[in-house]
């Protein structure tokens, strides 16, 4: 893809342009974000609105790749390694950036710190990353999933997962003993005693799953006429997971109306 056709794209998750060299904290940023999620690119020397190419100074070109290389370098953690080129059209000359998904997850701010120095891209803005997402993101790094993350609050056996053992049978035609829990990864041994995963928190009815996770729930409503001023009916599903999806269905049909058509 040509630079013409790039800069008809709109800014967007892997994709930005300045018509300048961005400020120290803002490069940061935004190489920063690129990492931590799917790679980008970063063009310098376009303008944004409206779209065009404006072009850098020939003659500061090496020592701009030389300042994008510092700032990378002294600002951002872990190492970030980019790739910086040179691009010309129509004699313009333009800066571009390319920054690859990471592997050493995640990638913050050294000034900062991790805990408010990591940044994710949402749309064309950087954001500013929470504790819920630095955690899926060294998840990501350890190549695990939040559902395979183990509870230690309680061992598996002392977990009531009764209702998840009927709905297994009814469902998949198979008893859930636990040999199947740990062919399914539903629970994993840790020093000698096997402990459930998340996934297996939220399919019991237990008191751990409603103390661990209290908005892991279904709120379902309906409503008089078509606005929201006045309720119908309305119902909290707040069994396991296993079941919400049905009984939310279940109340989709009890108010569903129905009716015939006779023709001569």
């Amino acid at each position: 893809m040509n630079i013409k056709e790039i800069i008809r794209q709109p800014e967007g998750r892997r994709l930005e342009f300045k018509e300048i060299l961005p400020e120290n904290a803002d490069l940061a940023n935004t190489i920063i974000a690129f990492a931590n999620d799917a790679g980008g690119e970063l063009y310098i020397g376009i303008r944004n609105n409206p779209r065009e190419i404006v072009g850098l100074p020939e003659e500061e070109l090496v020592s701009t790749e030389e300042q994008i290389s510092n700032i990378i370098f002294d600002r951002c953690y872990p190492v970030i390694l980019p790739d910086i080129t040179f691009l010309t059209e129509d004699d313009k000359h333009i800066i571009r950036v390319t920054v690859y998904r990471g592997s050493a997850l995640p990638y913050y701010r050294k000034d900062k710190g991790k805990l408010k120095g990591t940044y994710i891209r949402v749309g064309s803005s950087n954001r500013l990353a929470d504790g819920e997402i630095i955690a899926e993101l060294e998840r990501r790094k350890r190549n695990i999933s939040f559902d395979s993350e183990l509870i230690m609050d309680k061992p598996a056996s002392e977990l009531d997962i009764e209702n998840f053992k009927q709905e297994y049978q009814d469902k998949a035609g198979g008893i859930l003993d636990i040999q199947t829990l740990r062919k399914l990864e539903l629970v994993k041994e840790m020093n000698g005693t096997e402990y459930p995963t998340n996934a297996l928190v939220l399919f019991s009815d237990d008191e751990l799953r409603r103390s661990l996770f209290p908005f892991v729930k279904v709120e379902c409503a309906r409503f008089k006429g078509i606005t929201s001023d006045e309720f119908i009916d309305q119902k909290s599903i707040l069994t396991n997971i296993a079941t919400q999806a049905e009984e939310a269905y279940n109340f989709v049909l009890r108010h569903i109306n129905k009716g015939a058509v006779r023709e001569a």
